[in-house]
């Protein structure tokens, strides 16, 4: 059980079941009464946000949350398919689950599979990955306003705005948290 004080960002709960994980928070007291620690809790099934505020006496379970290699293979309409690399188990999320994920898996990307209650609920990609500009319009030449971006899509189909001198078959680097380009690939 947590207390008040341990509900914190980065935390993982259990609320009505379901598995949260804290987003925001903000601890405040005032005169005689007790603690309130406001929050902003994202379902971890569902991805849905919503704010709680839990009083000084409040207990809260922590959520046992675990995570596996595991492996994307391919995407059928909604469903996505992912093999777990301990049991070659293959578990499916849909794209409703996944969220701004989807947008960033490729064939045999590498991923930890998220378990609660010994079941797959969602995925974890890395924070910044590398992809392939499957195509965009040539940079004007002598164009050199600072910041000018144009239209790009990535080889996963995601369109994304990039830099001018990004072309056609380039590699850059993406963060898959704000969806945005972060620099040309090394």
């Amino acid at each position: 059980m947590l207390s008040l004080a341990e509900i914190k960002h980065g935390k993982r709960i259990v609320l009505d079941g379901e598995p949260y994980l804290v987003t925001w928070n903000q601890f405040s007291k005032s005169g005689r009464q007790g603690g309130v620690m406001k929050t902003k809790l994202k379902n971890l099934k569902s991805g849905s946000v919503f704010e709680k505020t839990f009083q000084g006496s409040d207990k809260i379970d922590e959520a046992d949350i675990t995570f596996r290699k595991a492996q994307f293979l391919y995407a059928t309409g909604d469903d996505y398919e992912f093999m777990d690399q301990e049991t070659f188990e293959t578990a499916t999320l849909t794209k409703e689950v996944l969220g701004t994920v989807a947008n960033f898996l490729t064939d045999g990307a590498d991923v930890d599979l998220q378990y609660f209650n010994a079941s797959p609920i969602n995925i974890q990609i890395q924070p910044k990955m590398k992809f392939k500009i499957a195509y965009t319009e040539p940079g004007a030449k002598g164009d050199t306003k600072n910041n000018v971006q144009k239209d790009a899509e990535l080889e996963t189909g995601y369109q994304i705005k990039v830099p001018l001198f990004i072309n056609t078959d380039d590699e850059i680097i993406v963060n898959t948290d704000t969806g945005e380009y972060v620099e040309r690939a090394k």
